[in-house]
């Protein structure tokens, strides 16, 4: 008998906010984008429980609540239990970086030599 593969769903779309967000006053166009996120991707993954990331709303709310973007490219995956996580797309950006592990040198302690103190000539008054 064969193991039960776990079911995760995983896509990417480019979702267009531009339509939904017309249909509004001008203040509440970004929150309406929001739901209208959230409806595409309850539609298009068949699933109402629908997580939007925190880089994913802020991106959308990055020029306030009247400008909004006019179409979201987002990668979502669905789990086993039917919860869908959407998260902003991006190429590999993350993981294109180097690390390298840092190596700390100790700051070399300098001595100064102090000037030496001169000798005062003292002026004596004659008058």
């Amino acid at each position: 008998m064969a193991k039960a593969v776990p079911k995760t769903i995983e896509r990417v779309y480019n979702v267009p906010l531009r339509k939904e967000f017309r249909k509004v006053a001008r203040w509440k166009k970004t929150k309406k984008a929001v739901t209208a996120l959230r409806q595409f991707l309850a539609k298009h993954m068949k699933s109402e429980d629908v997580k939007l990331s925190k880089e994913l709303n802020e991106h959308v709310w990055k020029h306030g609540i009247r400008n909004p973007p006019h179409h979201v490219k987002v990668t979502v995956t669905k789990d086993e239990k039917g919860v869908v996580n959407a998260d902003l797309f991006a190429e590999e950006k993350v993981s294109s970086k180097k690390t390298v592990p840092k190596v700390e040198k100790k700051a070399e302690v300098k001595e100064e030599a102090k000037p030496e103190a001169k000798p005062v000539e003292e002026v004596s008054k004659t008058a």
